[in-house]
């Protein structure tokens, strides 16, 4: 038991200054400051971590927060949505993300732009995806787990943002479950129609559940939930241990029962966390919580 201060806001203050000032305080501020606290430690004990995330984070900008916590050996599993690596790879050949794009959606698509809430791409840029990633695929074995599939893009890509290109550089596996529910799957679709191309997606489950056994201490994010969250969390099921660290992100309630707003004391009863695991769930926009959360515990390791 202690006392909630009041936070006090100085002119100069370093992300690092603020976080602290929220550790005075409760409801979202403190929460943000116990998900720092906790990160900090995940690295301090040498956790190997685990990361997904849902929803569209590259297109709101946060790949390169992705990519550089690869680099710097601060994230050592990935597992993301399909749309996440389509989108990385569209920067990553060259493509963009917009905003301030005006106009009602009928309008939109007559210009050839799609819109992600208030994000925006145009078809363009897909079409430049789709002529990279065929000449890409070309040079795949006929038969490979995703992870592995994505290994190779990563080989050919030149962008040092990109979460891919720095997975590859750092040999760190990037699972993506429901490839399928893609435009990158609709690719290998599409290439699968010439030439021969089969996806081992249970290959991936072996790989993950082995990285889940020889890890000593494990620790999680979750940038959201949904498919993500559970191919990570499932991994400790044929496990003797479990995650000693769990930090969960979303915008979701637990109450109508999805998985994205599913609370981490849930995961206790399936084994998959422990009653002594440390966890910490943020109720925020991920676009707001995790730079924070990533900046001050950049400042303190």
């Amino acid at each position: 038991m202690g006392k909630i201060y009041p936070l006090e806001m100085k002119k100069g203050m370093s992300v690092s200054d603020l976080v602290r000032e929220y550790e005075k305080g409760v409801f979202g501020a403190g929460k943000i400051a116990e998900a720092v606290s906790l990160y900090k430690e995940m690295l301090e004990k040498e956790c190997r971590i685990f990361l997904g995330f849902a929803g569209a984070l590259v297109p709101a900008g946060l790949g390169k927060i992705i990519a550089d916590l690869i680099r710097d050996d601060m994230v050592h599993v990935v597992v993301s949505t399909g749309a996440n690596v389509t989108h990385d790879l569209i920067e990553a050949f060259g493509g963009s993300h917009l905003k301030g794009v005006q106009g009602e959606d009928s309008e939109l698509r007559e210009k050839g732009i799609d819109r992600i809430y208030d994000a925006f791409i145009e078809d363009r840029s897909f079409i430049l995806f789709e002529e990279k990633i065929q000449e890409i695929l070309k040079e795949i074995e006929p038969v490979m787990s995703v992870s592995d599939v994505l290994k190779e893009i990563g080989r050919k890509l030149n962008s040092s943002d990109s979460f891919v290109r720095q997975a590859y550089l750092k040999d760190v596996p990037v699972f993506v479950p429901a490839l399928s529910d893609s435009i990158l799957g609709l690719h290998l679709f599409l290439y699968s129609q010439e030439c021969a191309c089969q996806l081992d997606h249970v290959k991936d489950i072996g790989k993950i559940v082995e990285l889940a056994n020889i890890s000593g201490r494990a620790g999680a994010i979750f940038l959201g939930g949904g498919v993500p969250k559970n191919f990570i969390f499932q991994a400790m099921l044929l496990s003797s241990s479990s995650f000693e660290y769990a930090l969960q992100i979303t915008t979701e309630r637990p109450e109508y029962g999805g998985l994205s707003g599913a609370t981490l004391e849930e995961a206790i009863s399936w084994g998959k966390v422990s009653k002594d695991s440390k966890l910490c769930t943020v109720y925020c926009d991920a676009t707001i919580a995790f730079p924070l959360i990533v900046a001050a515990v950049r400042d303190r390791c």
